[in-house]
């Protein structure tokens, strides 16, 4: 290739912390710069700097988000004790995918990345289930109570003009427990919008699933809202799409998935979310072979890898020993926002660009050279190790030949 790749719009670019960040500085290097004339708005989401300007960064690179409508992001360290002493931090700084979660109104979209020779445990999934969870709200904000002993329970409702509606939960004879959750139309809404934005997108078909014949308050809006919604904007979409929505209980949509061949979406409340999509992954083979991307209910995309900043790696490479991490998941992150920028701009070259790198990516782990972790799991035979910088040089030389 002579000349690179022109890009006129930017995306915006998100670092991050530890080992992914070295990652992130290698594919640019090497799979990205040598090609493109790659523009980002750069924001530095590394701890250091989300401690200098107590956390304004974040919230900065959401509004840029919102600005040019397309993301990519490095993995995060969310503080916990340890790290506030390790960092010197100045407080303990809420989890960035949260607020930018929060600052988009946007839904999770997780998928597995198909390889040969790392099979599935589920043995008939054949294509990637893609889990969308909610990503506000439920037990995730709930508000708890110990009981200390014999007393009633009531859930009370007081509206603006002072009215109350009341209900009680338990009468209790001895200790005991008590939860309160919440959600919001406005949250449901935009759950909704996305999954529906997004099943057009990639045209699959759409499964939502809650418990409505239990929760026959709460359960049941979220399955009224995504079924309103359906017929008044999007049924005829999809039936021009060729594609369907339908509703189930979760008990029969994990039945269903294990009896399924894939190729679908899952959506799913916040908590089934959160242990559905842990499932799939880890059937699927890892977590480090994953896709994410959030999207909100205006259109707007962030791409980043599933897992975390390799924490242990990174105290291995700062000790200078070698180290073999996996980089695909941060490499399909910056191969799907490339890919939606170019689709947004109508930019086909940077569109072949992006799918030649997926291309080469999964052909170099197919010819049986990989990192470690996936030596360990595959089913081919004579396998070559590759470090953390040999991975990626090796992806390099198979993008030449596809190019």
């Amino acid at each position: 290739m002579n000349k690179k790749i022109n890009m006129p719009t930017p995306l915006v670019e998100m670092d991050g912390d530890e080992m992914t960040r070295i990652l992130w500085q290698m594919i640019k290097d090497e799979l990205l710069f040598p090609y493109i004339d790659l523009k980002t708005e750069y924001y530095d989401l590394g701890l250091v700097k989300r401690n200098e300007t107590n956390d304004q960064i974040t919230m900065d690179s959401a509004k840029a988000t919102m600005k040019y409508g397309v993301a990519v992001k490095c993995a995060t360290i969310t503080p916990n004790q340890a790290r506030m002493s390790e960092y010197n931090l100045k407080e303990m700084w809420k989890s960035p995918n949260g607020t930018i979660r929060a600052a988009l109104d946007g839904t999770v979209f997780r998928a597995p990345i198909i390889v040969k020779g790392i099979e599935p445990c589920v043995k008939n999934w054949k294509k990637p289930i893609t889990l969308a969870r909610h990503a506000y709200g439920d037990v995730y904000k709930n508000t708890e109570i110990k009981v200390p002993g014999a007393g009633k329970a009531e859930l009370v409702f007081t509206a603006e003009d002072g009215s109350e509606t009341r209900e009680t939960i338990h009468v209790f004879d001895g200790p005991g427990i008590i939860q309160g959750i919440h959600n919001t139309k406005k949250s449901i809404t935009s759950f909704a919008k996305s999954c529906f934005n997004y099943a057009l997108d990639t045209k699959q078909d759409l499964w939502f699933s809650t418990k409505d014949t239990i929760s026959k308050k709460y359960d049941h809006t979220f399955k009224d809202i995504f079924q309103e919604i359906y017929d008044a904007e999007y049924k005829t979409k999809f039936e021009e799409a060729g594609i369907t929505y339908f509703y189930t209980l979760i008990d029969d949509a994990v039945a269903r998935v294990m009896k399924n061949s894939g190729g679908f979406i899952w959506a799913c409340k916040n908590y089934d979310g959160d242990v559905m999509s842990d499932m799939v992954s880890s059937a699927f083979g890892s977590l480090a072979m994953m896709t994410s991307v959030l999207v909100s209910p205006s259109g707007v995309y962030e791409y980043e890898a599933a897992h975390g900043t390799v924490q242990r790696h990174y105290y291995k490479h700062l000790a200078g020993e070698e180290t073999s991490t996996n980089s695909v998941a941060t490499i399909f992150a910056w191969t799907g926002a490339l890919r939606k920028r170019g689709e947004m701009d109508g930019n086909a070259e940077l569109q072949d660009f992006a799918n030649k790198l997926e291309q080469a990516t999964i052909q170099t782990i197919e010819s049986g050279k990989m990192t470690k972790d996936l030596a360990l799991i595959t089913s081919l035979e004579n396998v070559t190790v590759l470090n953390s910088a040999d991975f990626i040089k090796a992806i390099r030389e198979t993008l030449d030949t596809l190019l």
